[in-house]
């Protein structure tokens, strides 16, 4: 229903908006037509008063936003004031409508409806006096009953309505301006997450990938140049099998930015299988979101890809804990047994930021330092 009424709010309303001007036209251009041939009464008072109120008239169709409130009701004042003058004095003209069409501006130009009303029943009283007064003074002349005068009020009615209704419409337009641009404003920050969101998914998914990859070729070369050949094959091996498992990763975190559910004990076993680490599991094991599963998952890469880095020949083992209202992951591992075979670039901490913005937004907390009898430990609890 309201779809089908929009289409026709613009006309509906530009024609609105043509009735004034068509009755202000229509008053001065007939009246200035029949002006030579009528029967006025006075014509050297009622010419003034014709030119005066017709000045007024097309006033009234100007903007009148720079002018004050007083002056926009002393304006309108003259302006039916002239009218009612004019209409005893050139009844038998469409000047006869002047008076009608002040009371109607009055009502759609004032912002006051008190000071539009009131000039309205002056008007009326002031162009029922005007044509008793003609009445007493020509006798001959033709004149209208004096109480039929007393209808030029009512029109104010009808421009306080407009009104209304253009103020209602300026309001909705704004209200529908204010919708628009709160949706363009979530949009953005929509947008801002989800790429929040991708530049983890790549941070996690190649940057654990390729710092492997890099760490098992560093290690070729230097076991290489040692004369350990054998060994340097099986590292090289290592990283092609990193490569390859990467691939698996990227459909993960595909799965994942489409929210589709990962089995988390099922992941996390592979994943400890395929870095030669423990993992074990306490509490029962119960569904658990998608986005709690893709961050635990993530967690346990940065922080064995970290501690293979960091601390290489440490032990490392991964623990999963289930309760009612919560999941945690520990990851630790044990003092370095052997040594950097490069220099580490320097850590940007963007794989800490990372891990602490996934847990976060997801209500959980995230804690990494030092553990005791050395080695470090990362700890991940998220509500179920």
């Amino acid at each position: 229903m309201t779809t089908d009424q929009r289409p026709s709010a613009r006309p509906a309303r530009f024609r609105d908006e043509l009735i004034q001007p068509f009755l202000v036209l229509t008053s001065v251009v007939g009246t200035a037509v029949q002006w030579p041939g009528a029967h006025i009464a006075y014509r050297p008072l009622a010419l003034p008063l014709f030119v005066l109120v017709s000045i007024a008239a097309l006033a009234s169709l100007l903007p009148w936003t720079r002018l004050s409130a007083g002056r926009q009701i002393a304006a309108m004042s003259a302006y039916m004031l002239f009218g009612a003058l004019l209409m005893p004095l050139a009844h038998q003209t469409i000047g006869a409508l002047f008076p009608y069409v002040a009371a109607a501006a009055a009502g759609l130009k004032l912002a006051s409806r008190k000071a539009a009303a009131t000039i309205a029943i002056t008007g009326a009283l002031g162009t029922a006096c005007a044509t008793w007064a003609v009445g007493q003074l020509t006798p001959d002349f033709p004149q209208r009953p004096v109480w039929l005068t007393l209808t030029v009020a009512l029109p104010v009615a009808i421009g306080i309505s407009h009104h209304d209704r253009l103020d209602a419409v300026r309001s909705a337009d704004l209200a529908a301006e204010e919708a628009r641009r709160a949706r363009e404003s979530e949009a953005r920050e929509a947008a801002l997450v989800e790429r929040s969101r991708i530049a983890r998914e790549i941070h996690d998914v190649l940057g654990h990938s390729l710092s492997g990859i890099a760490l098992q070729l560093d290690m070729a070369d230097a076991l290489r140049g040692s004369g350990r050949d054998d060994e340097a094959t099986a590292a090289i091996r290592r990283a092609r099998a990193i490569a390859v498992d990467s691939i698996s990763e990227t459909r993960r975190a595909v799965h994942a930015l489409r929210e589709d559910t990962l089995p988390l004990p099922e992941t996390l076993r592979r994943l400890a299988e395929h870095a030669g680490v423990g993992f074990a599991i306490t509490g029962e094991a119960g569904p658990v979101g998608a986005e709690a599963t893709h961050t635990m998952v993530r967690v346990s890469q940065e922080a064995l890809t970290n501690a293979a880095k960091y601390a290489p020949g440490a032990a490392r083992d991964l623990r999963l804990a289930f309760t009612t209202e919560h999941v945690k992951l520990t990851v630790h591992n044990g003092p370095a047994t052997g040594p950097r075979h490069t220099q580490p670039a320097e850590s940007s901490g963007f794989g800490l930021v990372g891990m602490r913005e996934r847990a976060a937004l997801l209500g959980g907390t995230l804690q990494a330092g030092p553990a005791d009898g050395g080695g470090w430990t990362v700890e991940l609890e998220l509500p179920r």
